[in-house]
């Protein structure tokens, strides 16, 4: 191994795409996140491999992508949009066609491509693409903001490679591509925790979405109620989570850290505070598994830079202090910061007697139906 603990992947042009100045989805909180990174110095710790990417190539892309698709959304970079742009999910809402939409898709994927090289290749420990994490989009279409899964097409080529991938999706929103991808396979096993697809898009990821074929009891959801808490989430994850790894024995862990779980996140409806994230992210360090890190969903501008820098100086062993530097203030300001502070006050609590029992029953159907097919015993 490296003298390189880990690598942080970014380069400033993915702050250079916008959505539409309407749209929750801002790549600006790709820069935030490197900027508040850099205040604190953790990007020039010695131990930090900074690492500049490069798209990925349409090969990349085309193993899990259709060719119809890939270059339908070429065209419509280049502005001859398809009359059909709407059967790939191209246009006006979640996924508009702005300036530069196909390179930045590339981009963020040749990201994530890179960071699975360099753990692959044992040359660091842990690499995070936070641009990374695009976990909804589908095979032949676009989906809930993400145009390429950037997450499928590097765990095929590390299956392609030999290697045994356990995929664990945090963010509030079911990881629906990446369970698509892998619905039949036992190289790979994907467990997302998410708000439960009654409430939220994308309307999936139930505890009956266990795999076929080769790949039963290799796909695990853990819906959860609106308004689950750190410690009701927290309880969820070890009573799954954990005791799932131990049985599957990953080579490498890929992890899509969405943190629109966070409590004031516009778009969904869990309680989740940098408390609750950091506890996962200490959990994952200590299984010492080669780690792929991805960023996900976040639509409080200001919680994703606090959370992700949170996150990248805990997988370098970095206890940061909690004033945030000056020199960033202003701009989180800008973007929802209240106070000065990089973690939450405290952690929330849900009263709501549902959110445990809910909880309960997801944790519950997954030990009777899951646990036995991987000689688990509760």
């Amino acid at each position: 191994m490296s003298e390189k603990k880990s690598a942080f992947i970014y380069t400033e042009e993915f702050a250079q795409y916008s959505y539409g100045s309407s749209h929750p989805m801002r790549p600006i909180r790709l820069k935030l996140t490197h900027d508040l990174l850099a205040a604190y110095d953790v990007l020039s710790r010695p131990d930090v491999l900074l690492v500049h990417p490069r798209p990925a190539s349409q090969e990349d892309v085309a193993s899990f992508h259709h060719t119809d698709y890939i270059h339908a959304l070429s065209r419509a970079e280049r502005g001859d949009v398809p009359p059909t742009a709407f059967v790939y999910g191209l246009g006006p809402g979640d996924n508009p066609i702005f300036p530069g939409v196909y390179r930045y898709s590339l981009l963020i994927t040749g990201a994530t491509l890179e960071g699975a090289r360099l753990v692959r290749e044992g040359q660091v420990a842990i690499a995070f693409n936070i641009a990374g994490g695009l976990h909804h989009a589908m095979p032949h279409r676009a989906s809930g903001f993400c145009y390429f899964n950037d997450p499928v097409i590097a765990i095929k080529k590390l299956i392609a490679q030999g290697r045994r991938v356990l995929y664990l999706d945090v963010d509030v929103h079911h990881g629906d591509g990446v369970q698509a991808g892998f619905y039949d396979t036992d190289r790979v096993m994907t467990i997302s925790l998410h708000e439960d697809g009654q409430f939220l898009f994308p309307g999936t990821g139930f505890v009956e979405e266990m795999g076929e074929g080769a790949g039963l009891g290799y796909s695990v959801n853990v819906p959860l109620y609106p308004g689950t808490d750190d410690e009701t989430y927290l309880w969820a994850f070890d009573q799954v989570v954990p005791p799932l790894v131990q049985a599957f024995q990953p080579d490498i862990l890929v992890t899509q850290l969405g943190v629109d779980t966070f409590v004031d996140d516009p778009l969904a409806h869990l309680r989740i505070t940098t408390h609750g994230f950091c506890q996962i992210l200490e959990r994952l360090m200590s299984w010492s598994i080669p780690w792929i890190a991805l960023g996900g969903g976040g639509y409080h501008l200001a919680n994703v830079a606090r959370a992700w820098t949170l996150a990248f100086a805990l997988m370098n062993g970095v206890d940061l202090p909690d004033e945030i530097p000056p020199a960033c203030l202003d701009e989180l300001r800008q973007h929802g910061l209240r106070g000065n502070r990089l973690r939450d006050p405290e952690s929330t609590r849900c009263h709501d007697h549902r959110v445990r029992r809910h909880a309960e029953q997801s944790v519950t159907a997954i030990q009777r139906n899951i646990f036995p097919l991987h000689q688990v015993s509760v």
